[in-house]
């Protein structure tokens, strides 16, 4: 007797994005209103149906892409959430992706026209399902890499002070750093190359700017802050 796996059991596969945006000095996530039922008009993660002819990555680009307008963006797969209740209308295994992003880069007109917002980290407000653990588990994760690998150097602009890159330690891991310790552990990143150059922008003292050295850079396989 031939079997087939749809006599054994039927799951229905989703992908759901965290994107995470830097602005200045704090981390935001791009929300979207739930544009069906059940739970429609709740705020959502952007999420969706994998289709049968795609795999998830693409199944990921296209619901990023739909729902917010945002293309060309690096996700990285994050976590699967297969719990047997967490929709409560179907049996729903969800893959996450998370991507980091400077916020300034994406309009914000151009985002609301798919009803797409940005929430602050700590204030988000009331998700659906398990949406908020996933989003508790993307930002773990961005911590615990953002402490040891070289990442989120994309979010400075090309010439940025050492005061702009604290912020932005700051802002993903969400607590303070001591400035002294900070630029003692930066003294160990070779990929860091400081400018004769000064922003006077915030005092007359000014502070150097510097680049990265983008060979070493991509070669740098660790380090901790």
């Amino acid at each position: 007797m031939n079997r087939t796996y749809k006599q054994i059991q039927q799951i229905t596969l989703a992908v759901d994005c965290i994107i995470f945006g830097f602005d200045t000095d704090q981390l935001e996530v791009l929300l979207v209103h739930r544009g069906f039922e059940p739970e429609k008009e709740r705020w959502s993660l952007m999420g969706g149906f994998v289709r049968n002819e795609e795999d998830l990555d693409e199944a990921a680009n296209r619901v990023l892409r739909n729902l917010s307008g945002l293309n060309n963006v690096y996700m990285e797969q994050v976590r699967t959430f297969g719990k047997a209740n967490r929709d409560p209308y179907e049996r729903v295994v969800s893959t996450t992706y998370s991507a980091l992003i400077l916020k300034k880069d994406y309009k914000a007109e151009f985002i609301k026209e798919y009803r797409a917002e940005w929430f602050p980290i700590h204030d988000l407000p009331d998700l659906i399902f398990d949406h908020k653990d996933m989003v508790v588990s993307a930002l773990q994760r961005l911590q615990r890499r953002v402490r040891s690998v070289p990442i989120g150097f994309n979010l400075l602009p090309g010439k940025f002070t050492l005061p702009q890159l604290q912020k932005l330690y700051e802002g993903i891991l969400g607590e303070k750093i001591d400035k002294r310790n900070f630029r003692k552990k930066l003294g160990t990143m070779d990929f860091l190359v400081r400018l004769d150059e000064k922003d006077r922008s915030q005092s007359k003292k000014g502070a150097f700017l510097y680049r990265f050295d983008k060979k070493k850079y991509n070669k740098a396989k660790s380090f901790s802050i």
